[in-house]
């Protein structure tokens, strides 16, 4: 009896994590689509010297986040089926959905940790060149570039902030506003950044979390299965002979 309490509260506790991860999933989709189409990051791709390696981040960031969205979306939509229909073929398959969630999400904060400074410089890298080619030649092409990324970021130029701008950022700030003129545009871009590579670690973790806990769910009564005991709780119902 004891057998079938544990079970009992294994799968409410697995419906829960799931409704759990299916709203991962929702904030993973998000997530990926402002990373590539939010405009701080797009105003960098418009830049012909955008570095190769931010080109190459940007564009593997939706497809991934798309992918990884799917896979969270089956393995809770599997295991909601598999506690409702009490099916152990759809407990495996969920299972292994976690399974493969797991080897991706674990990828992701691996690659995010040895990784995520580097695409940081690269933006921070972009910036610069268009900067120093402005500063070259002020009438350029490139002026226009420099002007969209100050009016992305409400920034000015770079500066100290004991250093008053001279004629060439004036030239090039969105507003007359002095709290915006005063601000220098590497701060705010790696104060974004930073902020913006929080928000994928804290929900890539969140993800493995859940999907840890799914799969020590779904391992747990595909134990119980195994070792003959049931976690059917419809009954089963014989006609009575007359």
């Amino acid at each position: 009896m004891a057998e079938k309490q544990w079970v009992r509260v294994a799968k409410c506790q697995l419906l829960v994590a799931s409704a759990f991860i299916l709203l991962l999933a929702l904030a993973v989709s998000i997530l990926a689509i402002i990373t590539h189409s939010g405009g701080q990051f797009t105003v960098f791709s418009d830049v012909p010297s955008a570095k190769n390696v931010y080109q190459a981040v940007r564009g593997a960031v939706l497809p991934s986040g798309i992918c990884l969205s799917i896979v969270l979306v089956l393995s809770g939509v599997l295991s909601t089926f598999a506690v409702v229909k009490e099916s152990q073929g759809l407990m495996m398959t969920g299972f292994l959905c976690f399974a493969l969630e797991f080897c991706v999400v674990v990828q992701a904060v691996l690659w995010k940790q040895e990784r995520g400074t580097e695409v940081e410089g690269a933006v921070l890298d972009i910036y610069d060149s268009v900067y120093e080619k402005v500063r070259q030649n002020s009438s350029g092409p490139w002026r226009q570039e420099l002007i969209g990324i100050h009016q992305m970021f409400l920034c000015c130029g770079k500066y100290s902030p004991l250093q008053r701008p001279g004629g060439f950022e004036g030239n090039l700030c969105p507003t007359e506003d002095a709290a915006i003129i005063s601000q220098d545009c590497l701060q705010v871009m790696e104060a974004f950044l930073s902020r913006h590579m929080w928000y994928v670690s804290s929900l890539l973790l969140l993800t493995l979390g859940f999907t840890v806990y799914g799969m020590t769910l779904t391992s747990f009564l595909l134990f119980y299965i195994r070792i003959g005991i049931t976690w059917d709780r419809k009954g089963k119902y014989i006609l009575a002979q007359h």
